[in-house]
């Protein structure tokens, strides 16, 4: 009876084994072959977040102009709603390679904690648009707190085994809100600088402020745009601070800015031959 036993328990485990290895070797596979399709990928979307009380339709204008300024290419628009859902609006074309993406939060409003619960609703909008989609790198536009979302994601929720960021492009981000005495951080400004090292080091960053005084763009003042330095300098591959000054560079107007347009024009849409064909692995 005893060695019955054991001869029971002894092909137990060995079956118990056999079926953990046949999954493990599936897992890995499924694993290996979802990284060939996100390194094999050619879409590089350009994936935009507004500010404040914006909404998805926050950079209609900006999109159009880039549009007609080349090759026209395709516009999704997303909305994470407060239980996490998502709704979408538009369509990605399957062989568009640099389309138009827009993150937008039901919940919009402003302070420090619906920022970092933005950048959560951001992660989880990223996971949903590659699971969908198979891109790995991508270009990031933020308007306002919109630049605040997208550097708490990298600094807490991005991985490079998972994407490639190539440029990111913050207008009138407050990263130090309103302040307008650099000596003076806010907890934001603390925690974005104590967390910098986890900046990507090959990221390339374009910080642009708009300014209709000396002291900013009517609403965020220049020297909290300017504190960006303190989180990107040296820490990205390239940082570049750029001024807009003008009728057209108050807080709400820079997006829609003709300076603005080319500049993204410029730095992030016209595909360039310079470009890597392939992102890092």
């Amino acid at each position: 009876m005893k060695k019955h036993l054991k001869s029971l328990a002894f092909s137990l485990v060995a079956l118990l084994l056999i079926v953990m290895t046949i999954l493990g070797k599936a897992y890995v596979n499924e694993v290996t072959r979802h990284k060939t399709k996100l390194y094999n990928s050619q879409m590089i979307p350009t994936i935009l977040v507004p500010g404040s009380d914006a909404t998805q339709e926050r950079f209609n204008g900006l999109l159009v102009s880039l549009n007609e300024r080349g090759q026209s290419h395709s516009i999704l628009k997303l909305t994470v709603k407060k239980d996490a859902s998502i709704t979408y609006s538009g369509k990605l074309n399957s062989k568009d390679r640099r389309p138009f993406i827009v993150i937008a939060f039901e919940n919009n409003q402003d302070g420090y904690t619906n920022i970092k619960k933005q950048s959560e609703w951001l992660d989880l909008a990223m996971e949903t648009l590659q699971d969908r989609y198979k891109f790995k790198r991508f270009n990031a536009i933020g308007h306002s707190n919109g630049g605040l979302n997208w550097t708490i994601f990298l600094e807490k929720y991005y991985s490079k085994e998972d994407f490639q960021m190539e440029t990111l492009l913050t207008i009138a981000t407050p990263y130090n809100f309103e302040e307008t005495n650099i000596s003076n951080k806010t907890q934001m400004l603390k925690d974005l600088t104590a967390a910098k090292e986890l900046i990507p080091e090959n990221l390339t960053v374009y910080n642009l402020a708009g300014t209709t005084s000396y002291d900013g763009d009517k609403i965020v003042p220049f020297t909290s745009v300017e504190t960006g330095k303190y989180i990107f300098q040296k820490t990205a591959k390239h940082y570049t601070q750029v001024t807009v000054s003008g009728d057209e560079a108050s807080h709400s107007d820079l997006p829609s800015n003709p300076e603005v347009i080319q500049y993204i024009a410029e730095k992030i849409v016209i595909d360039r031959p310079d470009r890597p064909v392939k992102p890092d692995r």
